[in-house]
Formats: structure tokens, C-alpha cells, sequence
């Protein structure tokens, strides 16, 4: 077996970090929604560079580094702030990648790449609307909309990356005008 050369390993790595990115359902969801503005894709495109690039020039990184760095391309560029706990898989996933590039091993930056791509979920994004705002004209709602995210497995392994929307009941979709109480806080109530 041949060693792969050490452009081969730049370009696996990058293809690695593509591949992470790509399917890191955040990401895709600030993407298709345009949060980064009509450049949403051309952005994205960009921050595959820049974190390629920010590994390449900063040796010995850690994970929080590594998150914290994210984190911040994600709320500047796209105005988004990452709270579904992904930061630190997604973070963790780059930096197994670029421990193998810096040993020359391309044969395991390709396997990863191709395990994160089998495992990429489709993932989208819906509005709820509550009871009242249904009754109610678009115009004259001023109200922040929820968004809700269901994700669909696009590939053949799992391993608990994508979990499969629960299936939701008829009551589930609209939050009845009852449980919204003055001051626009929601009720909760538990199933009997």
C-alpha cells in the first residue's frame, strides 16, 4: 500500500471537513432558510474554508476552541445561535480529522468522511402557529415565530446521530388560545 502524498491528505482532509459540515443539520437549516442573508450558500461555502483553513494555521486546538470558534461563524455569519447540543459532536468529528491529517492517514480521513456522508440526515425547519395567530390575519400578528425541526436519515447507519421525528398527534401542531396566559407565556400541561 502506497502513502498518500501530502496533498492527497489536504484534500481528504478538506473533503472531511466538507462533509461534516454538510451534514450538521444546523448549519443546513440556517442554509436552506437563508439566516445568513440571500448569500446563505456562498457563506457556507466559505466557512468550509475557513475552518479548514483556522485547523491548518492553529496546531494543538481544543475541543472548547474548537466549539467557541464554531459557535461565533455561526452566530456572525448566519445569525444563529447553536443550542441543540451538535457544537460539540461536530466539533469533536473535525478535530478526529484533522489529528489523522496531521499523521499523513488518508485511509481513515476517507472512512470518516464517507461514515459522516452515510450518516448525513435531511433535516427541516416549520413554523407553528398557535390557535389564536390561525384566527387571525398574517398582517396583524406581531409575534416571534417557533421554529420546529424534524429530521429524516438520508443514509444507511445511524448510531443515534439522527433521531427520527416522533410521530405527532393532532394536538400537538396547535397550542390551544386557552394555555396562552396575559403576558404570552405557554401553559404546559401534562397527558392524562
Amino acid at each position: 500500500m502506497m502513502a498518500d502524498s501530502e496533498e492527497d491528505v489536504r484534500l481528504l482532509f478538506g473533503a472531511g471537513v466538507r462533509a461534516a459540515l454538510d451534514a450538521w443539520p444546523a448549519l443546513q437549516i440556517a442554509v436552506e432558510n437563508g439566516f445568513g442573508g440571500v448569500h446563505s450558500q456562498e457563506k457556507a461555502e466559505w466557512l468550509r474554508g475557513a475552518v479548514e483553513d483556522y485547523f491548518i494555521a492553529n496546531a494543538d486546538l481544543e475541543l472548547e476552541e474548537v466549539e467557541d470558534f464554531l459557535g461565533e461563524l455561526m452566530t456572525t455569519e448566519f445569525d444563529t445561535v447553536v443550542e441543540d447540543g451538535s457544537l460539540p459532536q461536530v466539533s469533536q468529528q473535525l478535530q478526529t480529522m484533522f489529528y489523522h491529517f496531521e499523521r499523513g492517514d488518508g485511509a481513515a480521513l476517507r472512512e470518516m468522511a464517507s461514515h459522516i456522508t452515510q450518516k448525513k440526515c435531511k433535516v427541516a425547519a416549520a413554523t407553528l402557529r398557535t390557535a389564536r395567530e390561525t384566527d387571525v390575519d398574517e398582517d396583524d400578528v406581531d409575534s416571534v415565530e417557533d421554529m420546529e425541526i424534524t429530521a429524516t436519515n438520508d443514509g444507511a447507519a445511524m448510531d443515534g446521530v439522527c433521531s427520527q421525528p416522533e410521530p405527532s398527534h393532532p394536538d400537538s401542531q396547535t397550542i390551544k388560545e386557552e394555555d396562552i396566559v396575559e403576558d404570552g407565556w405557554t401553559i404546559v400541561r401534562r397527558k392524562k
